[in-house]
């Protein structure tokens, strides 16, 4: 993995089903509106890709109370279903671009996702996406453990 300098985010999860699927849910735009949120009361009304080197993923996440979190990157690898990486700034901090490195590893019917979410600015912006990428991953859970898409 390329990490950035800065604060660092790592994650290993084992999600069931083939990589296929579990690395498709980071990479179709209606599959992402369904789980990529921080917490079961937030949806994600905008789930944007252009699945290509150089193209754009884009996701608008919203609280309850309506307010919005807006992210967004440009993938620099992808090799499917194995690895995807992509740059990843917020709109509250776009100067802070960011890197973020997927692994998918598929063993006996499950699939293990390791991520690396570097070049965070700040300790507390890194331990607030640390805890919104485990809330996001739970969503992802919740969905492939409900249904095949």
């Amino acid at each position: 993995m390329t990490e950035q300098s800065g604060h660092v985010v790592r994650i290993e999860r084992t999600f069931p089903g083939p990589a296929e699927q579990v690395f498709d849910a980071w990479t179709s735009p209606e599959v992402m509106r369904r789980w990529f949120h921080c917490d079961p009361d937030w949806d994600t009304p905008v789930a944007e890709v252009d699945l290509r080197v150089g193209g754009i993923v884009r996701v608008v996440m919203r609280k309850p109370d309506g307010s919005q979190v807006e992210a967004q990157g440009e993938y620099t690898l992808i090799d499917r279903p194995q690895r995807l990486v992509m740059t990843w700034t917020f709109d509250d901090d776009p100067s802070n671009q960011q890197l973020v490195e997927l692994t998918f590893a598929e063993s006996a019917g499950s699939t293990t996702v390791r991520m690396v979410n570097s070049g965070i600015s700040t300790r507390e912006r890194r331990d607030a996406q640390h805890e919104g990428w485990h809330g996001c991953l739970d969503e992802l859970e919740r969905l492939v453990r409900r249904t095949r898409f």
